[in-house]
């Protein structure tokens, strides 16, 4: 993280005027919380949206208040002085951690989640931190495309079952695997690479969607040197999960060996997500003989 500063950065007048348009296009206000009162209606929201289970839940008032205290980014969206989400960043090594958010369901698809981010990376450069970092679940293709693709977070790691066995409504039933993503709020976003290798050889497609829905393999990881390498996920994981459960439960161990293994094997780095559910990866140059 980056140590105090006495001038502001270049980035941060156009990063809080982003925030504020976002925010009025998405009809909500966002600010910081502070009091006891304001945690509890956080924590109350947190519940209603994840659903934990009663001996584990996912965040108490207690702690958002020290986290809060100590500088930490806790803040509510508001709508008509209701709040409607929140959202918890932890300050960290690599900057500012973004840990769990929340819209309530009926705010869905408004772009709240697009006003938070754009208020994080305000936030974040008005301290001079120019890192952002979070998790998603791999197989989310929405997430996929929206961490990657509209934000330009880059996927630093896969992480195999990172949480362990999570009893809450929404992860329950499956291994909890996440990429870890770096946002960078001060370098240019990086641009697709849909095209091949240096050698200008095609991309090769690594994991597919088969007919039955199940996921099919291509060519192995070890055979993908120099090579950019296309993996898909299908394109509703939740509702598949909801609908056949062991067509779901066979894309967790596949996209873990092929994009995890190509992630892990340090020889690809995920370049971008496309619209219809690919995940490009592209030969890191120092491997590229």
């Amino acid at each position: 993280m980056a140590g105090p500063r006495t001038d502001p950065p270049k980035e941060l007048g156009p990063a809080l005027l982003s925030a504020e348009r976002a925010a009025l296009a998405a009809g909500v206000t966002l600010r910081e919380l502070h009091d006891l009162d304001a945690m509890r209606e956080a924590r109350d929201l947190l519940h209603r949206v994840w659903r934990p289970a009663p001996d584990n839940p996912v965040m108490t008032p207690e702690l958002l208040l020290v986290l809060a205290h100590s500088g930490s980014y806790v803040v509510a969206v508001e709508q008509d002085g209701r709040m409607i989400g929140t959202c918890l960043g932890l300050l960290s090594a690599a900057g500012l951690h973004s840990h769990i958010a929340a819209v309530d369901v009926g705010a869905v698809g408004r772009s709240i989640g697009f006003a938070l981010k754009l208020h994080q990376r305000a936030w974040s450069l008005a301290r001079g931190i120019s890192t952002i970092t979070w998790t998603y679940d791999p197989l989310v293709s929405r997430n996929a495309y929206f961490n990657l693709r509209k934000l330009g977070a880059v996927p630093t790691q896969y992480l195999p079952n990172f949480y362990g066995a999570m009893r809450d409504g929404v992860n329950a039933g499956t291994d909890s695997d996440r990429l870890l993503v770096r946002w960078d709020l001060t370098g240019p976003a990086p641009r697709p690479t849909p095209g091949g290798g240096r050698t200008g050889e095609p991309p090769v497609m690594a994991l597919d969607i088969g007919p039955d829905g199940r996921p099919v393999r291509g060519e192995r990881p070890g055979d993908l040197s120099g090579r950019t390498v296309l993996v898909r996920i299908p394109p509703d994981i939740e509702a598949l999960r909801a609908g056949d459960r062991a067509v779901a439960g066979a894309w967790r161990p596949a996209v873990r060996d092929v994009l995890g293994g190509l992630m892990t094997d340090g020889r690809h780095t995920v370049t971008t997500f496309t619209r219809d559910g690919w995940y490009v990866l592209s030969p890191r140059l120092e491997f590229d003989a």
